[in-house]
């Protein structure tokens, strides 16, 4: 059983480079199973729509994570009560639309169980993520509620990153964090069988800091003449990673770092 975990898709840019890529990354790689975190892939680069998710489920996806923006854009709302594929972080304050957590159903059978967190370290308001994966893992339990399970933590900083990977050690197949737009090499499989990245980094242009236009960010850190954040425009990089998971206990044998196309080296 082999995962993809694609990063946060920004803008027009990393939208065409899934659409355009993802169902033949899918048969050259010989994947099993895609999650995405969309929550930047609307036009402005904040939030997401119905239409997005709809075409990543058209080319493959088969699970949309979020993070903080995910209510950025108004008719997501009433899309993710309809829609169990699209998942918005599990401790976001009670009650929310939509869910945090999901079990999926291959086409081999294999149950998925994907768990969407956010971080608490300066990020916006939400429930204690340590709490709210204490409580979680009271409730659910690998091999037995799913065969494998994947967490998106998306979160600021490393440390907080860090230390859910280590809590979910052994009880979870693979836990990446998002949100930081830059991908991180240090994917390993941690002591007890989990796969781990501090950071899947972005699906977008890196011709910008962070998928957003470079010049205004260079302005607006400069305080000089600038306005409100956009998207770069220019050739998007595919990043994130993928896993490969053991169908006998649920957990990891390898992880590698996924990297296709633009700016940075090219390594699937």
């Amino acid at each position: 059983m082999r995962i993809l975990f694609l990063g946060d898709v920004v803008g027009i840019s990393g939208c065409s480079k899934i659409m355009s890529n993802l169902l033949d990354q899918i048969k050259k790689n010989q994947i099993d199973f895609v999650i995405v975190n969309g929550e930047n892939a609307a036009e402005s680069g904040v939030g997401l729509t119905k239409e997005i998710c709809e075409n990543f489920f058209n080319c493959g996806v088969d699970v949309v994570t979020t993070g903080n923006h995910v209510w950025d854009q108004k008719d997501i709302m009433n899309y993710i009560d309809k829609e169990n594929r699209l998942l918005r972080p599990k401790n976001l304050f009670e009650p929310a639309p939509g869910k945090g957590f999901e079990v999926y159903i291959t086409k081999n059978d294999l149950k998925v169980g994907v768990l969407n967190l956010m971080g608490n370290i300066f990020m916006k308001k939400c429930d204690d993520v340590f709490e709210a994966s204490k409580i979680f893992m009271e409730n659910y339990e690998l091999k037995k509620d799913y065969d494998f399970l994947i967490v998106d933590f998306h979160g600021e900083i490393t440390s907080e990153k860090n230390a859910i990977g280590h809590y979910f050690d052994g009880k979870a197949t693979l836990v990446v964090g998002t949100h930081t737009h830059i991908p991180t090499n240090d994917a390993r499989v941690l002591k007890n069988g989990t796969a781990y990245q501090t950071d899947a980094g972005m699906c977008g242009d890196y011709d910008s800091v962070i998928g957003m236009n470079k010049d205004n960010s260079l302005n607006r850190f400069m305080k000089k003449d600038s306005v409100k954040h956009f998207p770069a425009k220019g050739e998007a990089t595919l990043s994130g990673v993928i896993v490969d998971c053991d169908t006998e206990t649920g957990l990891a044998n390898k992880v590698k770092s996924y990297i296709f196309g633009g700016q940075l080296n090219k390594t699937y």
